[in-house]
């Protein structure tokens, strides 16, 4: 009976973590390949996990068993009209306005019902299981560890078993099957709970031994129970989110990323809700107090290496500070009585969180202030090692020490700018790390322990460096943007996150020499130099406008069209008071906001030279780089034309699969670098980089040909042919 129990729910929670990245798959060519949108997802996810959960506790609270089954089998069978999952047809994304409202509005249509119908699984079974005779009806939760063990295979799977090896298609059809799968399990839960009917049909009371005096209570929960759920719930969902941002921001780009925090994060629920907890909770609140010091000092130094350390901190911190959450809910949950509803706190805490995240957050913040609010937020609901006496002093020290030490920073701060004291990183190192043991001593107290940490975090000496450095900042769906000076103070540079994504000298007389990538002496110089005659008119495609460097290039009488998605970076790269490559090109050139792929599939101009500048982020832009989008560049290309990429990446080799794509078209691929570059170039703001070209034959690149640099590109087995129904990151990943 337990068997076909917690093999529904794994099953259940498998296929709800399937669809997710499935789904989002579907969705990033719409929308270029944002991690704004797995984001933008998740917050969905949770959204319908709430209505499931919400659904589960007034159905087990309003009807009886057999009228509960009843209602939900016939929602099964109406999910199924539903299948198999897809696009809809005739939904284009907004390119003026925030695509929010439209990718939530796309997925409520595509896959509302099917995953609404699947998170109810969960609480339903445990709720059904608790209305049987079964020994275990006194304590179901041992079924949600199972939920979230199989919500883990579910999201470890997918990118390292299915995507790799099933077509989109594919693997909507094995939804398909699990899905039939998990409704003929269903039917045999239903009829186990009609024919084992408890006492009076309802759960047992649990007993005092095993979950503790106040859980073993069956009355009400009160409010301040109830918002402590959610507050707990939150606080993890905000910083799993939080963490993933901070980290592709701040310390490294890595792409597919976003599977660990989530997948610590599920893990911690599986173990508190395990009916014997591997780790102890108590050893679990030490650890977030000790580890959560130092992470505070690698964030206000900003340091960025070593990288693999740094997001092991990091990890390490969201995975402990969730096992201490997840672990007060666990010690605080209420009899089965009020199962349902606990989880529907549970689910709106989780739900909140997302929102605050990916909906609220970047609207407030230019940077990510969200990961650091969630950090203290955690520190603040951890229980007290100890119990200490409660009076108004020590509540009014609570407040009043953490405000002292963020004068005195900022006073300290502000006196050694004033006499022009240097504030190097030894100051800064010594200063927190001398801090950090003061802080550690208010372990007992969890309000002044948290605010002390919210005083060192806002009074951050990096933080004038930066206000010093920084000319502009804007953050949209897509990312956050910013302009700095570079350290010399000669140079402006784009970041998105950490990736510099165009540079421009200060100097008026030289703010037209293209930098970085661009430079003329790199190989997209020697494109320039060697293909078309600038007389003749050439017309020229880009997709990525960055700062607008490659406008350097362009000559009077020629025709720029530059397709971007991020209108933050139109803005920036179209204010002269920022970057001059677009002011002062002496050729027509106009940008056109949207996916390239979509926006030069929607024209029919022809260019005589198109150039791919959208894949030295980790946001990988899969589906410009398939079957199909190559197919397509060529149709917009002359019958002479050419195509470059722009390959610079730190974590993708990409030359075999552009070598693989254009083997299958037929088409001619040269590659070369600038890997040799030397400091004193990179100085001078010169970045290595790596390009393509592609032609329909080598008489088109007979002139790149004579030039050593430009070698062909070579071809591995293990990067299969990228098409818009099949691609893997994962073979594509850097192997040094």
């Amino acid at each position: 009976m337990l068997a076909l129990y917690t093999a529904t729910v794994l099953v259940s929670a498998t296929l709800l973590f399937f669809v997710q990245p499935m789904f989002a798959r579907m969705v990033l060519p719409l929308l270029g390949g944002s991690p704004a949108v797995w984001n933008t997802a998740l917050v969905f996810f949770q959204i319908a996990l709430l209505a499931g959960y919400g659904y589960v506790h007034f159905a087990t609270s309003r009807l009886g068993v057999r009228h509960q089954v009843v209602l939900h089998l016939a929602l099964m069978v109406l999910a199924f009209t539903c299948l198999p999952i897809a696009i809809p047809r005739g939904w284009t994304p907004p390119t003026q306005q925030d695509p929010i409202p439209w990718l939530l509005a796309l997925m409520t249509m595509a896959i509302g019902l099917p995953f609404f119908v699947v998170s109810t699984t969960g609480p339903l079974m445990q709720r059904w299981l608790g209305a049987t005779q079964h020994s275990a009806a006194r304590d179901p939760y041992f079924l949600y560890a199972a939920s979230n063990l199989g919500s883990l295979l579910g999201l470890l799977s997918y990118p390292l078993l299915l995507e790799p090896r099933l077509r989109i298609a594919q693997q909507s059809a094995l939804w398909l099957v699990g899905y039939g799968t998990l409704a003929a399990l269903t039917l045999g839960c239903a009829a186990l709970t009609l024919r084992n009917p408890g006492r009076a049909g309802s759960p047992l009371p649990v007993e005092p031994s095993t979950l503790g005096a106040e859980s073993a209570r069956a009355e009400r929960p009160t409010l301040r129970r109830r918002l402590r759920w959610l507050l707990l719930a939150m606080a993890p969902a905000s910083l799993m989110m939080g963490v993933t941002t901070h980290i592709t921001t701040d310390v490294a780009a890595i792409p597919l990323l976003w599977v660990v925090p989530l997948a610590l994060y599920l893990l911690s629920f599986t173990l508190v809700f395990a009916s014997r907890p591997p780790l102890r909770h108590e050893i679990m609140v030490v650890l977030l107090r000790m580890l959560v010091l130092p992470l505070i000092l690698v964030m206000q130094t900003r340091a960025t290496d070593p990288v693999l350390m740094l997001m092991a901190l990091h990890l390490l911190f969201l995975f402990v500070a969730a096992m201490v959450c997840h672990g007060e809910l666990a010690r605080d949950r209420p009899d089965a009585t009020h199962l349902t509803e606990f989880y529907l706190w549970l689910a709106l805490g989780g739900a909140l969180g997302g929102v605050f995240n990916a909906l609220i957050a970047p609207r407030v913040f230019t940077a990510v202030a969200e990961y650091p609010i969630a950090i203290v937020l955690a520190c603040l609901l951890a229980p007290s090692p100890a119990p200490s006496r409660p009076g108004s002093r020590a509540r009014v020290l609570d407040l009043a020490i953490p405000l002292a030490i963020g004068l005195l920073l900022l006073g300290g701060m502000g006196l050694m700018e004033a006499r022009g004291i240097p504030l190097t990183r030894v100051i800064v190192v010594g200063t927190y790390a001398g801090l950090a043991f003061v802080i550690y001593g208010f372990r007992k107290r969890p309000l002044r322990f948290a605010l002390a940490l919210a005083a060192i975090l806002i009074a951050n000496p990096q933080d004038l460096d930066e206000r010093r450095r920084a000319v502009y900042a804007e953050r949209s769906f897509f990312g956050i943007n910013r302009v700095v000076k570079d350290d010399t103070g000669k140079i402006l540079q784009l970041l998105h996150g950490t990736t510099v994504h165009g540079m421009e000298r200060i100097v008026p007389l030289e703010c037209r020499e293209p930098l970085g990538y661009y430079v003329r002496s790199g190989p997209i110089g020697d494109v320039f130099r060697a293909l078309g005659d600038p007389a003749a008119g050439r017309r020229v495609a880009v997709a990525g406008l960055g700062a607008g460097a490659l406008a350097a290039y362009a000559n009077a009488g020629e025709r720029w069209t530059y397709y971007e998605i991020d209108p933050a970076v139109q803005h920036i790269a179209t204010d002269p008071k920022l970057f001059c490559y677009l002011h002062e090109c002496p050729a027509e050139v106009r940008v056109v906001l949207g996916d390239a792929r979509l926006s030069l599939a929607a024209t029919d101009e022809r260019y005589d030279l198109m150039i791919l500048d959208a894949y030295s982020s980790d946001a990988i832009p899969v589906h410009l780089l398939t079957r199909e989008a190559l197919r397509l560049y060529f149709e917009r290309l002359a019958p002479h034309g050419v195509l470059v990429l722009h390959l610079s990446n730190r974590y993708f080799d990409l030359v075999p699969l552009v070598a693989r794509l254009a083997a299958d078209a037929g088409l001619v691929c040269r590659v070369s670098d600038s890997y040799g570059f030397t400091m004193k170039d990179i100085a001078e703001g010169k970045i290595p980089s790596l390009y393509a070209v592609v032609a329909r034959s080598a008489e088109d690149l007979r002139a790149l040909a004579s030039d050593p640099p430009w070698k062909p590109a070579r071809q591995e087995a293990r990067v299969g042919l990228w098409t818009d129904d099949y691609s893997s990151l994962v073979s594509v990943f850097r192997r040094n």
